[in-house]
């Protein structure tokens, strides 16, 4: 077996395989020392920079996280990196760092879980980044840890404007969300056109 069938067989053990083949390309291209650690309860990954003892772009993800976590951790180290490289000295999770993030997030959709797509894609669309999308994000992706029983849950509010949808609790009827107001959506009925006034928080499926 050679490095490069080595390194991708491990990629390939905590990654969608729809991954594997762009984050080897990415980790090569940049001469990344990649690391798969154990878990770290304070933090999910790391990037390091290169510096004057410290001659190399060092990355890490938590080896114990599912495949989309451990792609939606990789893309945030790897924004971490392309912003230093294309800034320097900015903020961490400043905004340029977000605007990079928001982009790596937007390219690799893809790759994550058609029930996650929509909220994915509802965080990636705007900067500053809203870290209350972001941390459901986090809970979604969750639902698909080893043993995880319940299968993942979608709310009115995970979804972006222009969503076909049935609600759980009533799947009759079928409805395009239309306009976000505050904790509510207005949505259309497509049998009959009529519009409704349904709750953000509503528990939906998603067409």
């Amino acid at each position: 077996m050679t490095t490069e069938e080595r390194y991708r067989a491990i990629l390939r053990n905590h990654l969608p395989a729809e991954s594997v083949g762009w984050v080897y390309d990415f980790l090569n291209h940049y001469k990344v020392h990649f690391h798969v650690t154990r878990e770290r309860r304070t933090k999910y990954g790391d990037y390091r920079w290169p510096q004057p003892n410290h001659l190399f772009h060092e990355m890490s993800v938590n080896g114990d996280l599912n495949p989309y976590l451990f792609l939606w951790v990789f893309l945030h180290e790897a924004a971490h990196l392309e912003t230093h490289l294309k800034y320097r000295d900015v903020q961490p999770h400043g905004h340029e760092w977000q605007a990079e993030y928001a982009r790596l997030l937007a390219e690799r959709l893809g790759d994550f879980p058609d029930d996650a797509r929509p909220l994915i894609s509802r965080y990636a669309s705007r900067v500053p980044l809203s870290r209350v999308i972001g941390r459901r994000v986090e809970e979604m992706l969750h639902r698909y840890d080893a043993g995880a029983q319940d299968a993942p849950v979608l709310h009115l509010d995970d979804l972006p404007a222009g969503s076909r949808f049935r609600l759980k609790r009533n799947p009759s009827m079928l409805f395009v969300s239309v306009e976000h107001r505050r904790t509510r959506w207005l949505c259309r009925d497509e049998a009959s056109g009529r519009m409704y006034v349904v709750a953000g928080s509503a528990e939906v499926v998603l067409l």
